[in-house]
């Protein structure tokens, strides 16, 4: 047995590894096109699996061994000793952009993530995998007269990058009720955002290039208290804690002032040390399960971003430099539910299959000139669809559809359509074979 899951740990290692290597290598293919991830880190994240994404990404009160659940490590541990598990999820976006009476459609498939989880010893178990952190992709021009003496100005902006995390995390139980996790991760990536103007009149042209190349880690504590009421209910309460700190990131800031006559140019570099930085951030969860057929789960999340400071050009006093007032705190909040007939049903598939919807409000964490940025509301629903041959009828095919309206006044209007695809394999490695 000790040898069998040594030999589990070193290919875990080893496809890790060549994964990593691969999705570093394709680091400037960015899985969104929104204008507004030129704020901030970008576009955070979803960082559900395929399970709860019919659920609104709920999570963090979810304990399930048939599961990996990364939104809270502490649910590590509810995994039993035969299990190996994978998952690994894709997604497909439509979305529709809205300003005024100017509409743009744009779509785009991504690989999502893939995660894994088993047990090393009685109440204790490791989970690994990689997961998005946030996303920067956009290429977009506007054009305004300005006056005689400038004429029209055109300004092309365009963005593209995003940080990525390759984790691993554990989850113990040391008392019944119980249990407590932590993932550690290291968050990897670079983004490129440039801006560039140009005048009908006048013979300058001015391009802004800010860049940053991040190589660090994160570190998210965990806990769920299990508390059975009576035979047929029980109530998990869940808790998270993200750690703030600077990602020892140096962003810079190039100024390129081009007479388009002579084509010579006057460039200004700034460079600020350690300018990025992570916020704190809480999470609380409460799912309530109902004879293992019925569970009903709420999320709330606050990410600090209010209190950090963000490298920013400031026209003012001509100069690249950290600025408070950019990003505010972020709140979620989630609610989310899994109805299952009868999981243990040979003969009625339908009776099988996990049926799943939610809901989610989001509140934005950067401004937009000023405002605050657009809030986001979604609605979810999903199946959990069994998969069964001879030897094993535990893992799942999960596919959910979620609508997504980010809005602000004002402001670009994103109607977002997803549809996510997650496998869970399921698969009982460590399992004594007996041969007659």
């Amino acid at each position: 047995m000790y040898m069998k899951k040594m030999i589990v740990c070193g290919l875990v290692a080893a496809s890790m590894f060549v994964t990593t290597a691969a999705r570093a290598q394709s680091n400037t293919q960015s899985s969104t096109f929104s204008p507004y991830s030129q704020y901030g880190l970008g576009i955070l994240a979803d960082q559900s699996q395929g399970f709860n994404r019919g659920m609104a990404g709920t999570g963090i009160g979810l304990r399930n061994g048939t599961l990996v659940n990364t939104l809270n490590p502490a649910s590590y541990s509810a995994v039993d000793s035969l299990t190996m598990l994978f998952d690994a999820g894709m997604s497909l976006r439509f979305t529709n952009f809205k300003e005024g009476n100017t509409s743009v459609n744009a779509s785009k498939g991504t690989f999502d993530y893939v995660v894994g989880l088993f047990r090393i010893r009685r109440h204790f178990g490791v989970s690994f995998g990689l997961l998005p952190f946030s996303d920067v992709g956009y290429n977009y021009t506007t054009s305004s007269y300005l006056n005689t003496t400038i004429g029209r100005i055109t300004e092309t902006f365009d963005g593209k990058g995003g940080l990525h995390q390759a984790f691993v995390g554990a989850g113990w139980n040391p008392v019944k009720p119980l249990s407590i996790g932590v993932n550690f991760a290291y968050l990897w990536g670079s983004y490129t955002r440039s801006a560039t103007s140009s005048a009908t009149v006048t013979v300058n042209s001015l391009s802004k290039t800010y860049k940053a190349s991040v190589s660090n880690y994160t570190l998210t504590l965990g806990m769920q208290w299990q508390q059975k009421i009576n035979r047929f209910n029980r109530v998990t309460l869940g808790a998270t804690w993200g750690l703030g700190h600077k990602l020892n990131a140096d962003p810079s800031c190039n100024i390129v002032n081009t007479n388009t006559s002579t084509m010579v140019s006057d460039t200004t570099a700034f460079t600020i040390k350690n300018g990025l930085e992570l916020p704190n951030s809480i999470g609380a969860g409460l799912a309530w399960e109902h004879k293992q057929k019925l569970t009903i789960a709420a999320d709330f999340t606050l990410q600090q971003w209010g209190k950090v400071r963000y490298p920013e050009y400031d026209e003012t006093w001509k100069t690249y430099r950290l600025l408070s007032g950019r990003l505010k705190d972020r709140t979620r909040v989630s609610v989310g539910a899994d109805f299952v007939p009868d999981a243990n049903n040979r003969r009625n598939y339908l009776k099988r299959v996990h049926y799943r919807i939610g809901a989610s409000y989001t509140t934005p964490y950067y401004k937009v000139n000023g405002q605050d940025g657009p809030e986001e509301m979604s609605v979810s629903a999903g199946l959990g669809l069994p998969l069964q041959n001879a030897w094993n009828n535990r893992s799942v095919l999960n596919v959910s559809a979620q609508w997504v309206r980010s809005s602000a006044k004002d402001l670009i209007t994103d109607n977002t359509f997803r549809i996510s695809v997650g496998l869970t394999f399921n698969e009982k490695w460590f399992d004594k074979w007996r041969i007659n």
